[in-house]
C-alpha cells in the first residue's frame, strides 16, 4: 500500500492550518507558497477536506481556510481516508466491495486484515497536533 501524493501534500497542508489554528484564517495562495505546493492542486486537496469537514472557509479581506477543531482533535486517519478514500490493502478486504475470493481457502486474508487493522490503529490514535 502506498499513499499518493494528495496525501503528502494534504498533510502538508494541514500541518499548516493546525500551526496557525489559533490565528487568522490562511489563504490558500500563502498556503501553496509555504509548503510549495501548486495551488490548482491544493484547491483540489483542499476541497476534499472541506467536504470532509476538516477545514472550513471564510471569504473577504481576512478570509481564508481555518481547521474546523482543534489539532489534538483530528485523527491521521481522517485526514488520510478524506484524501484517498477508504484505506484498503486489497480490493476483498473492503467492506463494500463486490469482489469475491476466487479461492475457497484464502489463507493469506487473515495475516493482511491484520496488517491493514494495525494500519488504520496507528492512524486513528496518531492526531494532527503530533506533527506541529
Amino acid at each position: 500500500m502506498k499513499f499518493s501524493t494528495k496525501t503528502e501534500y494534504g498533510m502538508r497542508a494541514m500541518v499548516n492550518l493546525a500551526k496557525n489554528y489559533k490565528k487568522d484564517s490562511i489563504s490558500l495562495a500563502k498556503i501553496a507558497k509555504n509548503e510549495k505546493i501548486s495551488k490548482a492542486y491544493l484547491e483540489r486537496l483542499i476541497a476534499k477536506l472541506k467536504a470532509n469537514k476538516l477545514v472550513k472557509s471564510t471569504k473577504g479581506v481576512k478570509g481564508g481556510y481555518k481547521l474546523t477543531k482543534a489539532p489534538g482533535q483530528i485523527s491521521i486517519f481522517e485526514i488520510v481516508q478524506a484524501l484517498e478514500g477508504p484505506i484498503v490493502m486489497f480490493d476483498c478486504l473492503a467492506s463494500n466491495t463486490k469482489m469475491i475470493c476466487t479461492h475457497k481457502t484464502c489463507l493469506t486474508k487473515k495475516v493482511w486484515l491484520k496488517v491493514q487493522d494495525q494500519i488504520i490503529k496507528v492512524l486513528r490514535q496518531s492526531k494532527l497536533s503530533e506533527l506541529i
